[in-house]
């Protein structure tokens, strides 16, 4: 027993360089994700967004509109406002776009977004959706410092406006950073300096569904074994100390 369990430790560490670096995004710092999974207006904010902005491409097939009653919208707020034409309240989140065109128009076809977010991380979304920048050698005019050679768009360009790529001298490496050229709606340039604040922002609350979308019930699994830790420190610890001291009391 202390064998296998000494070899469980062994592995865990092991794992922990290799988890590190794939979360890194191949060596590139991520930008920690604000999410808060109890903040339902961000949560709705970014539904809208995702329904609105990435489900024309991207599937997410495990993910049932009616789960959008979670956050707080009303059965008739998603049908006004969120559920696309000819969609049932109970239905999926399918795209009419199939896989062969989407290879053919982005050279591969968009994954599916039901779990992406526990696949790569928050940390990763958060910084791959701020880290866009212009490259006139890629088909889209966009390449992606977090995932290099990225087939996607930039879908947020108006809001961000363009940034460039340059690399900076430290400790006698070339380290990346984008700088913003160019500013969007959600973004400014104030004495050569950029205030992306309100782009962020609104990144983080699309962050911030596609966590909640992963694991629907993670609120609520995590006040249930709240509940369970009470009642067994409360309940449960009281009684098997009293039936200790019944077994030992003939003993002592």
């Amino acid at each position: 027993m202390k064998k296998t369990i000494r070899q469980l430790i062994a592995a865990a560490v092991l794992a922990l360089p290799v988890a590190t670096a794939v979360a890194a995004g191949g060596g590139v710092p991520l930008d920690k994700a604000p999410i808060n999974l109890k903040d339902t207006e961000s949560l709705q904010r970014g539904a809208q967004m995702f329904t609105n902005y990435c489900l024309s491409c991207h599937s997410a097939n495990a993910m049932r509109y009616n789960r959008l009653l979670d956050i707080g919208l009303s059965e008739e707020q998603v049908k006004a406002n969120i559920l696309p034409p000819g969609a049932k309240i109970g239905d999926t989140m399918k795209i009419s776009m199939t896989k062969a065109d989407a290879a053919a128009w982005f050279g591969a076809a968009p994954p599916d977004l039901s779990v992406i977010a526990r696949s790569r991380g928050a940390d990763y979304l958060y910084s791959y959706m701020r880290s866009f920048y212009k490259d006139p050698s890629r088909e889209t005019g966009w390449n992606n410092l977090v995932f290099d050679k990225a087939a996607m768009p930039h879908v947020f360009a108006q809001w961000q406006g363009e940034q460039v790529l340059k690399h900076e001298k430290h400790e006698g490496h070339d380290v990346p950073k984008l700088e913003l050229v160019k500013a969007g709606t959600l973004t400014k340039l104030e004495n050569g300096k950029a205030n992306t604040a309100e782009y962020d922002h609104r990144m983080a609350d699309l962050t911030n569904y596609l966590v909640f979308m992963g694991e629907p019930t993670q609120v609520k699994r995590h006040q249930l074994g709240y509940i369970v830790l009470l009642f067994l420190i409360v309940v449960m610890l009281p009684l098997a100390y009293l039936l200790k001291k019944e077994y030992w009391k003939d003993v002592h």
